[in-house]
């Protein structure tokens, strides 16, 4: 079902999935999940790539302790799934990390692995531009 997403052209922001030598953490944790999971995040995604900030709560939230990391918020029947990202220039958003929320604090191991794939991507892009 993943495959078979159309995306509409009236989006005012446009969604990157971090990857890393190929490997892309989003959707591999998305191909873990059942159909209606996936067809449920990828919902909330487009509606981020639609609205941007103007999504606000219970959609999205600052991750508080750090200077530019968001979360997306998705809840689909019992489970809570989070997507962490951030705005880069140009009205991007970069998707880095997604987890399945098990506990009421975000594991801060979660945060770190994002906060590291943002600063590789921002390198990455310096290193395209020089």
């Amino acid at each position: 079902m993943l495959y078979n997403v159309i995306r509409g052209d009236n989006s005012m922001y446009e969604v990157i999935y971090y990857s890393d030598n190929e490997d892309n953490p989003i959707l591999n944790f998305l191909l873990k999940l059942s159909d209606k999971e996936q067809a449920k995040i990828l919902r909330e995604i487009d509606l981020l790539e639609k609205f941007g900030f103007a999504l606000g709560m219970p959609h999205i939230k600052k991750i508080s302790g750090t200077d530019s990391l968001w979360e997306l918020r998705i809840k689909h029947s019992s489970n809570n799934f989070r997507i962490f990202y951030f705005h880069f220039m140009d009205n991007k958003f970069v998707l880095l990390h997604a987890i399945r929320k098990t506990t009421q604090k975000t594991p801060a191991k979660d945060i770190n692995l994002a906060l590291k794939r943002k600063d590789n991507y921002i390198k990455g892009c310096d290193n395209n531009e020089s």
